[in-house]
């Protein structure tokens, strides 16, 4: 009798605990529907970036090449297209509403105040802004010429090379701009409209520990984040590397080894390959879609460690019956948390689709 309670209590903290796991599911892109599908049903071309409205009940996504378009998954659960068509690349529509604007291979979205959702134009080197109360695209940033000139002067004056990744800090003071063929982190202030340089000279190189951030090479600076303290998360994809800027402007590396490989472990340790983007976590921590690995990883300040959240880091389509660990995705571009929930979102690009990380109680 004793041995059958004890079998049953050990068969309770088992179902226990996978009820508290974490778990991975779909949120868009399983099947073949269009705009007013249901997001699971839908059909998604390239997806590469995702955010949220401030109230969490609007997911924003962004799709690249051969999608050209910002669409939203509403509160019902359905997919709708906000601006561009599929598959037409173009730099055109500024000051018009949204289905008649084209791009050119946007990499991210970033959800700015009243409203607005800046886009990285990626390949018309510029940003671009979308309000949520017009339905209108208008102008931002960048003059769509590839080059590098404006600092100190406005925004819409300013040339870029290369706008991969767009972000705001926590407070939306300011939008920040990965600079790509530059090698730099610029960043506009949202009241003046006013381009300045966060990081990198301009010149292709390991920077040095400590030194000023304005005057170090940046190796290839893909994605960049802000958080509450005013540090900047720089994620170098042909650097391998995570890089930080505090507040008085220095820069560090603090996880990669400069090569492409896969660990876990200490930091500056632990091999990425290929990373493309990263987002703050509500902890502190450091979120990063480890590309070519097909994995998502996590760095810790704390304690400077490195250790992997989802993906088996072998390319496939596989959810893992809902086990994060055993998720395999394809070349995933996107990973962020939602506002309200912490739920991870995961754009898994070469998939096709969006998927979640619901978290555990």
């Amino acid at each position: 009798m004793l041995r059958s309670s004890g079998l049953a209590m050990l068969g309770l903290m088992v179902l226990v605990a996978v009820a508290r796991a974490d778990k991975i599911e779909l949120v868009a892109g399983g099947g073949r529907g269009g705009d007013g599908t249901e997001a699971a049903q839908a059909q998604l071309i390239q997806p590469f970036g995702v955010d949220f409205s401030d109230d969490g009940k609007t997911i924003f996504l962004v799709e690249m090449a051969k999608g050209e378009r910002l669409r939203a998954i509403g509160p019902d659960g359905r997919l709708v297209t906000w601006a561009g068509s599929a598959g037409v690349q173009g730099n055109a529509g500024d000051g018009g509403p949204g289905s008649k604007a084209t791009f050119n291979g946007m990499h991210s979205l970033a959800t700015g105040p009243q409203g607005q959702i800046f886009l990285a134009d990626t390949w018309n080197h510029r940003v671009r802004v979308y309000s949520i109360a017009t339905g209108q695209v208008e102008a931002f940033a960048g003059t769509g010429k590839k080059g590098f000139a404006g600092d100190g002067g406005p925004a819409d004056k300013a040339q870029f090379g290369g706008v991969f990744c767009v972000s705001c800090d926590p407070a939306r003071k300011y939008l920040y701009i990965t600079d790509l063929d530059n090698k730099r982190i610029r960043k506009v202030d949202l009241q003046s409209k006013i381009v300045t340089t966060v990081a990198g000279n301009g010149h292709k190189g390991i920077p040095q520990d400590g030194q000023d951030a304005t005057q170090q090479p940046l190796v290839d600076p893909r994605a960049h984040a802000v958080d509450r303290d005013g540090n900047v998360w720089i994620l170098e994809r042909a650097g391998h590397a995570l890089r930080v800027v505090d507040r008085t402007g220095k820069i560090r590396t603090v996880a990669g080894t400069e090569k492409a490989g896969m660990g876990v472990g200490k930091a500056r340790e632990a091999a990425l390959n290929g990373p493309k983007h990263l987002c703050l976590d509500r902890d502190g921590t450091i979120l990063i879609a480890d590309t070519e690995n097909h994995r998502i990883v996590r760095f810790n300040p704390n304690d400077n460690t490195l250790t992997r959240v989802a993906g088996t880091g072998q390319r496939g389509q596989s959810l893992g019956q809902g086990d994060p660990q055993r998720a395999e995705f394809n070349r995933p571009h996107g990973v962020s948390v939602h506002p309200t929930t912490g739920d991870i979102y995961i754009v898994d690009s070469d998939n096709n689709r969006i998927v979640k990380i619901t978290r555990g109680p």
